[in-house]
């Protein structure tokens, strides 16, 4: 009875281990779970407010599907004031998280046997979206020594005919990763002359640390303007992850139109009372509190990566951006499934195996949360690491 696109799609990973996680703490267990990327921090106090106001003034009704015009408006001059990049109202897509922004996309444009490059370690969910909609996913590999981040040649011959889609991800999940402006350029280069269009998640942009500069894809040059899809949030720099608000952004007002046909036929609007408590997430409103979120985040960064390092047979690059780190556990010769479920099962800590990330021999863990539940998280994994070895 199920359809053989169903019966494909695999489920997040993180999802599945967080909710894992909480199933054992119901059963009054002591469980640390660092496998979830949600922040710790409460959604600021002018965004909660604006939320009340509107509930208060009975905005309470159906919104046009793409959003409201003051929400588009705020979504564009975010843009124009931090990536420096022009977008009209029906230039953009307000959707109920960046995963549905994602799936839009994936679903307008991926025809059977189309293939979409992806990088890894990748954000579970890309894969899944491309063989939902037909296409091939095409995997360029990358690890510790090339920063997580392809290379122009890996680009260059990654490419094939069937090729229609590039997802980009700066800053990276899992690893933290970040392109530099010129590393941007490079697969610029790359991509002239092509039909392929990028997706560019930009989540984490504003979560970078130790003076890491963001560049967003869709700034680097014209050609690049013209074929990026811009996808970003307010999940995780806003700390809004049960708000449900993501957007895209694209200067192909025929596709937006079409994607936002799809989500008038799945989901219609998003809720309006998000919409409006997203307008001071966007306006430079919380800027403050994004500031400290952010700080918070890179010193807690810094202590665990040290922590983490001195651990016989663990180790991990410091992450340029986003709030987890990508730790290596090759030497122990152990898969990654297998550490995450014994580390889970024997001493209650929740990570995510590499393997859902398409790269095996590490697992991820997220940092946002407070410094002493992280300490003691990586006390608990030191103990499972020195038994195991």
């Amino acid at each position: 009875m199920l359809s053989k696109r169903i019966q494909a799609l695999s489920p997040s990973m993180t999802i599945a281990i967080s909710t894992l996680a909480a199933e054992l703490r119901a059963e009054g267990k002591d469980v640390l779970g660092f496998s979830a990327g949600e922040p710790d921090f409460d959604t600021p106090q002018p965004i909660k407010e604006a939320a009340v106001d509107a509930i208060k003034r009975g905005f309470t009704k159906y919104t046009p599907v793409a959003g409201i015009p003051e929400l588009l408006d705020a979504i564009a001059g975010k843009l124009k004031r931090d990536n420096g990049l022009e977008y009209q109202r029906n230039m953009i897509l307000v959707s109920n998280g960046a995963k549905q922004s994602l799936f839009n996309l994936t679903q307008a444009i991926i025809d059977e046997e189309d293939e979409v490059i992806i990088p890894a370690p990748y954000w579970v969910t890309y894969p899944e979206l491309v063989k939902y909609a037909g296409g091939k996913p095409v995997i360029i590999e990358t690890d510790e020594t090339n920063g997580f981040k392809i290379t122009p040649e890996q680009l260059r011959a990654a490419i094939t005919p069937q090729s229609k889609l590039l997802i980009l991800t700066s800053p990276s999940n899992p690893t933290g990763a970040v392109y530099s402006r010129e590393e941007l350029e490079a697969l610029a280069k790359v991509l002239e002359g092509t039909e392929i269009l990028v997706a560019s998640d930009e989540m984490y942009e504003k979560l970078v640390y130790d003076g890491t500069e963001f560049t967003a894809t869709a700034s680097i040059s014209e050609d690049m303007y013209r074929r990026t899809v811009t996808i970003n949030g307010l999940s995780k720099s806003v700390a809004m992850t049960g708000w449900r608000m993501g957007y895209l952004a694209c200067p192909d007002t025929t596709l937006v139109k079409k994607m936002t046909s799809l989500q008038s036929q799945s989901t219609s609007n998003i809720c309006s009372i998000t919409q409006k408590a997203a307008i001071p997430a966007l306006d430079g409103t919380v800027d403050d509190e994004i500031e400290q979120m952010r700080r918070a985040f890179e010193a807690r960064a810094h202590e665990a990566v040290e922590l983490f390092n001195a651990i016989d047979g663990l180790s991990v690059t410091r992450p340029q951006g986003a709030f987890y780190l990508f730790v290596n556990i090759k030497e122990l010769g152990m898969d990654s499934m297998k550490f995450s479920e014994e580390l889970l099962s024997r001493y209650g800590v929740a990570v995510v195996p590499g393997i859902g990330f398409g790269a095996e021999g590490y697992f991820r863990f997220s940092f946002a949360t407070d410094i002493v539940t992280i300490r003691e998280g990586v006390r608990r994994i030191e103990k499972f690491v020195s038994e195991t070895r």
